[in-house]
C-alpha cells in the first residue's frame, strides 16, 4: 500500500432508516431495509407498505392482545449458530383443534450479509427455522428433502392475530394459511400455503437456555411444556442396535450354560431312602448318613430330596459334614404338596421334590447329619436323599441375562413412552389404528 493512501476497510454498516407512521407520526425504524415489504408502527399498530416511500398503510387492526409480549424484545441482537442477527418482527399464530386454541410465536431475523431467518416458540419449544434451499418432493404420510426422509405430523390452518415490527412479506391480521409439518427430530419440515403460494422451511430444534444465552436474555427461558414435535428424544442410543447387542450377549451366555453343562460331571456319591416314623422320632431325632467321597477338587454339591408327601409336608435340617476337618455346611430344605378344588376349580401347590446346591465344596470324606420334621398328621413317610458332586449352577446365568435384559428395557421403555408422547399431538395418534380397527368391528 503506497504511503498517504487511505485505509482499506470492509463494507459500511447499515444504518436504520427512520420514517414516520403516516397516522399517528410515532416514528418508524426500518431494520431490514429492502427486505421489508411490510412493517408494523409499534403505536397505533397500523400494518403499513415498507416499499412505499409514504409507507402507505395497508390495514389498520384494533389489538386487542396489547399484552402480548415477545419473549426477545424487537431490536434485540444475538449470535444465533455463530452469525449476529437482530430480531426485527414478531407474531403471534394461532390454530383450533377440537375447540380449542393453541398459540404460538414467531420472531423475524435480520443479518445485512445472511439475510432472513427465523425463529419459532411455542410452551417453550423453540426451532431455528430457514426458507429451504430446494424444493421438497412430498408424497402421502412422508415428504424427502436433501435425501432425509420426515413423517408426517399434523396439517392445520394457521391463523395471524398480532403482529409487530417487520416482515419480509406482505403480513395481514386475520389472515389464514395452511400448515402440514413433516418431522424427522430434530428437524421439522413445514410448507405454508397463503393463497395459491407455497412455501417451505425448514426449522430445527432448539432449548430455551440456548436462545437466552444467544440473545443475552435475563432470568430463565419459560420451561418447556410437554413433548414438541420435533423434540429430539433423551434416548441417544440406538434401541435397535441395543436389543441387536443384549440378543449377541444373550446367545453368548446360552452357548456358555451349554458348554459348562457338558463339562459338568454329574457324578452320583450318594442315594439312600429313609424312613420317617414318629414314634422313633419321640427318641432320636437326628442322625447320619453313610460316608461317601467326594474326588476331584472343589467343585458344587447338590442335595435332592423327595417325598411322595399328599397335602402333607416334611421338612429336613441338613448338615454337610468334611469327615477329616470337621468343617460343615447347615441348610434345611422343605417338601410339601398340597392339591384341592375351590369355586375356580382344582388347585396345587408345591411339589413333591427339593434341591439345593451347595458351591465350592472341597473334596474328601463327607457324611450328611439329617434331622428329620413332619406334618403332626402324618405318621410315617419314606423319603430319598441324593448326592451329586459336580452339578451346573445356572443362577448365575440367569443373573447376568436379567443384568443385561433391565437396561434394554428400560430404554425401550423410555423411548417408547417420549415417542408415544410426541405422536399424541399429531394427526396419527398411537391408538388411532386400534380404534379404526375397534370401529369397523362395530359397524360389523
Amino acid at each position: 500500500m503506497s504511503a498517504g493512501a487511505p485505509p482499506l476497510s470492509g463494507p459500511p454498516r447499515p444504518q436504520a432508516k427512520g420514517l414516520n407512521c403516516p397516522k399517528c407520526g410515532a416514528a418508524i425504524v426500518l431494520r431490514s431495509f429492502g427486505q421489508a415489504q411490510t412493517v408494523v408502527c409499534a403505536s397505533c399498530r397500523c400494518i403499513l407498505d415498507a416499499k412505499d416511500p409514504n409507507l402507505a398503510i395497508l390495514q389498520q387492526f384494533e389489538a386487542i392482545t396489547r399484552d402480548v409480549k415477545p419473549l426477545i424484545p424487537l431490536g434485540t441482537r444475538g449470535k444465533l449458530r455463530g452469525t449476529d442477527y437482530e430480531v426485527v418482527g414478531f407474531q403471534r399464530r394461532s390454530t383450533k383443534v377440537d375447540g380449542i386454541t393453541y398459540y404460538w410465536h414467531e420472531y423475524v431475523l435480520f443479518n445485512p450479509y445472511k439475510g432472513i431467518r427465523y425463529l419459532s416458540e411455542y410452551n417453550g419449544h423453540w426451532n431455528d427455522i430457514s426458507i429451504c434451499k430446494q424444493l421438497p418432493m412430498s408424497e402421502g404420510t412422508s415428504a424427502n428433502y436433501l435425501g432425509e426422509i420426515y413423517k408426517h405430523f399434523q396439517t392445520c390452518d394457521a391463523s395471524t392475530d398480532f403482529v409487530l415490527g417487520e416482515f419480509p412479506w406482505q403480513v395481514r391480521v386475520g389472515e389464514h394459511a395452511a400448515v402440514t409439518d413433516f418431522v424427522h427430530p430434530p428437524r421439522v419440515l413445514s410448507s405454508e400455503k397463503l393463497d395459491k403460494e407455497v412455501s417451505w422451511s425448514i426449522g430445527e430444534y432448539m432449548y430455551g437456555r440456548e436462545i437466552c444465552d444467544a440473545f443475552k436474555l435475563p432470568g430463565d427461558p419459560p420451561e418447556a411444556m410437554g413433548v414438541y414435535e420435533n423434540q429430539p428424544s433423551p434416548i441417544t442410543i440406538n434401541v435397535a442396535g441395543i436389543w441387536v447387542t443384549f440378543a449377541a450377549f444373550a446367545v453368548f451366555l446360552l452357548a456358555l450354560m451349554a458348554a459348562f453343562d457338558m463339562r459338568a460331571k454329574k457324578e452320583p456319591v450318594l442315594q439312600q431312602t429313609y424312613q420317617f416314623n414318629r414314634a422313633d422320632a419321640k427318641s432320636e431325632t437326628s442322625f447320619v448318613s453313610d460316608e461317601f467321597v467326594l474326588g476331584g477338587g472343589t467343585s458344587t454339591v447338590e442335595v435332592k430330596t423327595s417325598a411322595p408327601v399328599d397335602n402333607h409336608w416334611i421338612y429336613l435340617n441338613y448338615a454337610l459334614i468334611n469327615q477329616d476337618t470337621g468343617q460343615a455346611w447347615d441348610f434345611g430344605r422343605e417338601v410339601s404338596y398340597y392339591h384341592g378344588y375351590d369355586n375356580d376349580g382344582s388347585w396345587s401347590e408345591g411339589k413333591r421334590t427339593d434341591s439345593v446346591v451347595i458351591p465350592s465344596v472341597p473334596a474328601g470324606h463327607y457324611y450328611l447329619r439329617i434331622e428329620p420334621e413332619a406334618d403332626p398328621s402324618l405318621p410315617r413317610i419314606a423319603y430319598t436323599v441324593d448326592v451329586i458332586r459336580d452339578v451346573p449352577v445356572f443362577g448365575i446365568y440367569g443373573i447376568a441375562f436379567v443384568a443385561l435384559l433391565l437396561p434394554a428395557l428400560v430404554i425401550s421403555w423410555r423411548a417408547y413412552t417420549f415417542e408415544r408422547s410426541r405422536w399424541s399431538e399429531s394427526d396419527h395418534p398411537p391408538m388411532q389404528l386400534s380404534s379404526m380397527s375397534s370401529s369397523s368391528e362395530d359397524d360389523e
